[in-house]
C-alpha cells in the first residue's frame, strides 16, 4: 500500500512498555521532526506484531502520528509473530483463547500511560486501531478514558463473547468514551449481519458517536499480505480512517 500524503521522515524502534512486573514488547514509529504529535495505538491480529502490523504503524508515523503496536500476546508468547498459513491461524487462535479482558485493558492502559510520558506526544490526543482480534480488543478498550477515537476492523465476537469469558464485550458499549468507526466485510462468515446490526443498535441506544462501513469483501480485507486482501475496500477504509483521526486530532 502507498500513501500519497505520507511524506514525513520517520524513525522506528523496539521498546518495552512497563505494566507492573510485566514488560510489554512494542514497535514504535514516530516522525523524526521535533514537535508534539497525536498518537495511535495499533492492535495486532492473531498473528502478532508482524510485518503487516509494523507497516501500518509506520504508515501512521509518516502521516504525523506517534504510532505504537504493543504485543498483545506478551503474557502468552513473548516475541510471537507469524504469517497466515492454516497452522499459523491455529496457533494464533490458541493464544487468543488464553487472553483475558482485564489484562488486555490493563496492557492498553499501560500503553496509553507510556505514550503520555513521551515528550513528542499530545497527551490528550490518542486513538486506537485494531484488526481481526485487535478489532475486538479496541472496541473493548474504547472504554478507557485516554482513548479519544477508535477504528475497529472486522472484530469478531463483540456481540457474543469477551476475552477470558463473561458478559459479551457489547455490554460495555455504554462505557465507550469517544467516537468509534467500525469496518466490516459482507462476505466475512465469522461476523454475521445480525451481529453488526446488534452492535449498531447498542451504539445508537447509548448515543455513542459512530459510523459503520461495510464492503463486499472478506475477513482480513485490509491486509495486503493475506489472500482475502481487497484493494478497493482497503483503500477506501484507509481514507476514512485517516480523515477520521485527522478530524479528532
Amino acid at each position: 500500500m502507498t500513501d500519497t500524503l505520507a511524506n514525513k521522515a520517520i524513525r522506528t524502534d523496539r521498546v518495552q512498555i512497563p505494566n507492573a512486573d510485566l514488560l510489554i514488547d512494542a514497535y514504535l514509529a514516530e516522525p523524526t521532526e521535533s514537535g508534539e504529535f497525536p498518537a495511535v495505538i495499533v492492535v495486532q491480529e492473531i498473528f502478532g506484531v508482524n510485518v503487516h502490523i509494523r507497516d501500518v504503524t509506520e504508515r501512521f508515523a509518516r502521516l504525523g502520528y506517534v504510532a505504537i503496536a504493543p504485543a498483545i500476546y506478551q503474557r502468552q508468547a513473548p516475541g510471537f509473530e507469524t504469517g497466515y498459513t492454516p497452522e499459523d491461524i491455529k496457533l494464533g487462535r490458541e493464544y487468543k483463547d488464553q487472553t483475558i479482558a482485564s489484562e488486555l485493558l490493563s496492557d492498553i492502559q499501560a500503553t496509553i500511560d507510556y505514550l503520555q510520558k513521551l515528550p513528542n506526544v499530545k497527551a490528550d490526543a490518542i486513538g486506537s486501531i485494531g484488526f481481526c482480534f485487535g478489532g475486538h480488543i479496541v472496541y473493548l478498550t474504547a472504554t478507557l478514558p485516554g482513548i479519544k477515537a477508535t477504528a475497529s476492523f472486522y472484530g469478531a465476537g463483540i456481540a457474543k463473547s469477551t476475552p477470558g469469558g463473561g458478559e459479551p464485550t457489547i455490554t460495555r458499549t455504554k462505557d465507550i468514551k469517544g467516537t468509534i468507526y467500525l469496518f466490516f466485510g459482507t462476505k466475512d462468515a465469522g461476523i454475521p449481519p445480525e451481529d453488526i446490526a446488534q452492535i449498531a443498535a447498542e451504539l445508537d441506544k447509548h448515543k455513542i458517536p459512530h459510523e459503520i462501513f461495510q464492503y463486499p469483501a472478506d475477513h482480513g480485507f485490509f491486509c495486503d499480505r493475506r489472500g482475502s486482501y481487497n484493494e478497493d475496500a482497503a483503500h477506501d477504509a484507509w481514507l476514512k480512517v485517516t480523515q477520521f483521526f485527522a478530524q479528532h486530532f
